[in-house]
């Protein structure tokens, strides 16, 4: 976190702050970064002329700006910086990485609010509950801080205590986000190709159900079920009597960071073996149960001294249903294909890309990438480097991914991240490609009749094509006779000449218009008008220059064609 928090940022944690100031605040951060967005293509705002690097280095600058900014704004922001860090098929990369540094990391409340809160969630005060209770937290973030605590019968857990005040402000916060949404979606230029009001929806839901501790606690012991039958994976257990929506108790399980290389090192524990099950992990999250961790950062993720894997904060988790992997499955095959057209139907299908008029420029995307990215082995791709690959070619195109599919790619590019940290040869495709051939023969049958079964179902495929086509063409033609349908032909030879002839009949009225003020700037002279005539000059001058850069862009439009 490179700034801190002054006063005056951290007003939205005081119990009563002014709505109309939280208006203020968050108007004034989404207006300046509307100028900034503005100036961004402006030459003048650039001394010495626009570069792409002087761009790249704007962009970067902005970047800071924003998360520094959301920092400032509290605990919405923070989680809505943080759930958009993984929507880089919507902002430029620079954003998404500087998102990803949002530190959910700020001051902590105070002991007495702590108090407070615990009584009133669970009707008891501390000591009844608690034979010792540490008042200095272990951590605090945005939504609330951990205190170290032992249970009378001497079980030694952590009490999870949510902020005071944080569901007003939330309220507050949304009903400001929501009018800023609908101006972003009525928005001519940004609101083309974007579903904000759906982003919106998606982070409400996101939002609420972390900060009710009760769902939080079922997710725990979800998973833990989950893993029940690993023992190198470990899920602290929910003490439900001493639980609420704004307290939760779980038990007490240290462990050493993974992210801490030095620290395991030190304790004996191999690296490589770390690196593979945190990969393996995540995997069977996605296989057994479609269950999965949404949030894997290094601080959720720690080590206990014999090697056993410990996950922490269960408030955001992922859910993939069944018909989701028969599309992905569809997905895949596709892309074994490098059928493009396959591969974005099945996309459509899975709601990861929204239906347009014209999906060519998507087709060809999607074709451009298959054709120039997938030649390696995939023992030998990155999952980084294909996210990447995804994310550029989506970029300004009418591509929708949903939620669920950001972060199972974050997830795997962090775990990624954290396995090359632990082991510089660590290979997350090498370690998913037999859960991959898994998921595929459990989709298709046995490995024998994988093949047969695909045979199978492109004849059913292509014989219910063939049998719906005249009902199709039947339909067009409906379409075409009630006027629903238009044709469009577009002739490129027809549109340049149309073009130059238009701009030799502007550069005719240019060359008059040049023409009448010299003449006037003359006659003014001569009858020693002096001003008037200088004046008459510049005009012609100023039309004149607008003139030669007429002539030379059609010089270089002829060029080019």
């Amino acid at each position: 976190m490179e700034t801190g928090y002054s006063d005056q940022a951290y007003r939205w944690n005081r119990e009563n702050y002014s709505s109309r100031r939280r208006f203020v605040d968050i108007w004034s951060f989404v207006l300046t970064l509307m100028f900034k967005l503005w100036r961004y293509n402006k030459s003048w705002s650039y001394p010495g002329g626009i570069t792409e690097d002087k761009q790249a280095a704007r962009r970067k600058a902005q970047a800071v700006w924003i998360r520094n900014t959301l920092l400032d704004l509290g605990p919405t922001f923070i989680k809505v910086g943080q759930l958009f860090s993984t929507r880089a098929d919507i902002f430029p990369g620079e954003y998404v990485e500087e998102l990803a540094k949002l530190q959910d990391k700020v001051p902590a409340f105070s002991y007495e609010q702590v108090e407070t809160s615990i009584e009133q969630e669970l009707g008891k005060k501390i000591p009844e509950l608690f034979l010792d209770f540490e008042p200095i937290p272990l951590a605090a973030a945005s939504l609330g801080q951990v205190h170290k605590a032992v249970l009378h019968n001497g079980d030694v857990v952590v009490v999870k205590v949510q902020r005071p005040g944080l569901k007003k402000l939330f309220e507050i916060d949304l009903q400001i986000l929501k009018g800023i949404t609908r101006y972003f979606q009525n928005h001519p230029k940004w609101g083309r190709g974007r579903d904000w009001l759906g982003i919106y929806d998606e982070c409400c839901r996101i939002l609420w159900e972390e900060i009710d501790y009760l769902n939080e606690g079922r997710n725990a012991d979800t998973f833990r079920r989950n893993f029940r039958g690993y023992e190198w994976v470990k899920v602290p257990r929910v003490y439900w009597r001493y639980a609420s929506p704004r307290v939760l108790t779980l038990e007490y399980v240290p462990g050493i960071k993974i992210s801490q290389y030095e620290a395991l090192e030190a304790a004996g524990l191999d690296r490589k073996v770390l690196a593979r099950q945190g990969a393996q992990a995540y995997l069977l999250q996605l296989l057994n149960n479609g269950f999965f961790h949404a949030d894997p950062h290094p601080g959720n993720i720690a080590v206990s001294p014999n090697g056993d894997l410990i996950f922490y904060d269960f408030g955001m988790m992922g859910q993939i249903k069944s018909n989701v992997r028969e599309g992905l499955m569809e997905t895949l095959f596709g892309i074994a294909q490098k059928d493009g057209d396959r591969v974005v139907q099945s996309l459509i299908n899975l709601g990861a890309i929204a239906p347009t008029d014209d999906m060519g420029p998507v087709r060809r995307s999607v074709q451009y990438m298959l054709d120039n990215f997938m030649d390696q082995p995939f023992e030998n791709q990155s999952v980084s480097a294909i996210s990447d690959d995804l994310y550029e070619i989506a970029y300004n195109q009418p591509f929708r991914f949903p939620a669920t599919f950001t972060f199972v790619m974050r997830a795997f590019s962090t775990l990624e991240g954290v396995g090359k940290g632990l082991d510089p040869e660590f290979n997350f495709m090498e370690v998913a490609q037999p859960y991959a051939m898994q998921l595929i023969t459990n989709m298709n049958g046995s490995d024998n009749n994988s093949f047969i079964n695909e045979l199978s179902r492109q004849a059913v495929q292509v014989s219910s094509t063939a049998l719906g086509l005249p009902r199709r063409l039947e339909d067009t033609l409906e379409k075409l006779e009630r006027g629903d349908m238009r044709v469009r032909v577009r002739s490129i030879e027809t549109e340049r000449l149309l073009r130059r002839q238009s701009n030799i009949q502007l550069g005719t009225t240019y060359a008059l218009i040049i023409s009448g003020f010299t003449l006037s700037a003359t006659i003014l002279l001569v009858n020693r008008y002096v001003w008037p005539a200088v004046l008459a000059g510049l005009i012609a001058a100023a039309v004149s220059v607008i003139m030669i850069r007429l002539l030379s862009r059609l010089d270089r439009y002829d060029r080019t064609y």
